[in-house]
């Protein structure tokens, strides 16, 4: 018998608001995180705008010299685990350490170690690279630092699949605990990408919007959608074993009832035309839940806002689900906080967690009219509504689809 997992706690670093209250509270009044880059100066760049992390001071998380030996995509990570280990109140005194384990993961670790050491190898040559370059850059330090933090002995993962490792993070937890090899699992996704090498990047690979108007840059589903805004920051969630959550007495969020995954093996960008793979990855998610598709409600899009994407996954919601597409209310929170690569999925996992507890869907902001082939509810107004369960989708470069379904808790 698989066990069953809970959600018992949260954490969020958004450009929306750092803390989950401030970032639901931002969420239900349809505040926007876009504005004109300030981390560097954007003169020679296509790009302009983004969604940053604003008044962030990981002194407020953490010692001064701990921070100096993290880059900003570690220091969101236990940012956000800090708040979600102290709002599920975990007390590690009272846990066996090796039963709890860690799965954070991140698209690209640092693009600031990176690009900083390069030019020190350029200027001033090899020797003057920095010792701790290594390990400040690599991806799995976010889980690393996370661990060493808190005192995470159990497993510790860093699942990367691009744009879906925040949503395939929480799902390798979830397995984890399903299958009995941990109580508590520290999960979800970070990225820190507003970087010069980010955003030309990005800009020459012509997936960014190139809208100077933070009010109509991230559109999704918008006929007028012309590319993702780069957003930054940090979700992280606790995923409990159902029996180990009440036996003290935590309090029950929602609860992961499924997850499936699949892979387009189609293009390294671009999603498969016909919607096969995300609609792939959302049935094997029900089907692992056991929920029938006539049942589920809301989807939490990926909604990139890009043209392709939200085409290709309006397609594989009318594979997946037939006639009742049309009777899903479909969002993206990506319109406000925009694309956080490896920790949107995390992010938006969130989103659902407490759209579940609060009965509320929140609108795609910024949707205004849809082309002809996308005709399905996108949110164009909220809903305060009954949200039994909430499926959430990611799909990243490579053709990486994950699902992701959540329920309301009963006993």
């Amino acid at each position: 018998m698989k066990k069953r997992v809970v959600v018992t706690g949260l954490g969020a670093i958004t450009p929306i608001g750092n803390g989950v209250d401030a970032f639901w509270k931002s969420v239900k009044e349809e505040k926007i995180g876009f504005d004109f880059i300030k981390a560097f100066d954007t003169t020679d760049y296509k790009c302009k705008v983004a969604a940053e992390v604003k008044d962030f001071n990981p002194e407020d998380y953490m010692d001064k010299k701990t921070a100096r030996r993290m880059e900003a995509f570690c220091q969101y990570a236990v940012a956000a685990a800090k708040e979600a280990i102290e709002d599920a109140k975990i007390d590690m005194e009272k846990e066996d350490p090796y039963r709890v384990g860690c799965a954070i993961g991140s698209g690209t670790g640092s693009l600031q170690a990176n690009e900083r050491e390069h030019s020190r190898l350029i200027e001033k040559g090899p020797s003057k690279v920095g010792p701790l370059f290594v390990p400040l850059m690599i991806s799995n330090m976010a889980a690393g630092n996370v661990s060493i933090a808190f005192g995470l002995k159990g497993k510790s993962l860093n699942v990367v699949t691009a744009c879906a490792t925040g949503t395939n993070s929480i799902g390798e937890a979830f397995r984890t605990i399903q299958y009995g090899d941990a109580d508590i699992m520290v999960a979800g996704g970070t990225e820190a990408c507003v970087t010069p090498l980010g955003i030309a990047g990005f800009s020459s690979l012509t997936a960014l919007s190139a809208s100077e108007d933070p009010e109509r840059c991230s559109i999704p589903f918008d006929k007028d959608r012309n590319g993702f805004v780069m957003g930054e920051g940090s979700g992280v969630v606790i995923l409990e074993e159902l029996e180990h959550a009440k036996a003290r007495g935590a309090k029950i969020y929602a609860e992961v009832l499924g997850y499936g995954c699949s892979s387009d093996a189609f293009h390294i960008t671009s999603p498969a035309e016909d919607g096969m793979g995300a609609a792939t990855a959302m049935l094997n998610a029900l089907k692992d839940g056991n929920v029938a598709k006539e049942d589920l409600t809301y989807i939490n899009a990926h909604g990139t806002s890009t043209h392709h994407n939200d085409l290709f996954e309006t397609r594989a919601i009318k594979i997946a689900f037939g006639d009742h597409a049309k009777d899903i209310k479909i969002n993206s929170t990506k319109s406000m906080v925009g694309h956080l690569l490896g920790a949107a999925g995390a992010v938006e996992f969130v989103a659902c967690v407490k759209e579940i507890e609060n009965g509320f869907i929140h609108r795609t902001v910024g949707l205004k009219e849809c082309e002809e082939e996308m005709d399905l509810n996108y949110c164009m107004q909220s809903y305060e509504e009954d949200v039994p369960y909430a499926l959430s989708n990611s799909l990243g470069f490579g053709g990486h689809n994950a699902s992701l379904l959540l329920g309301k808790y009963t006993d």
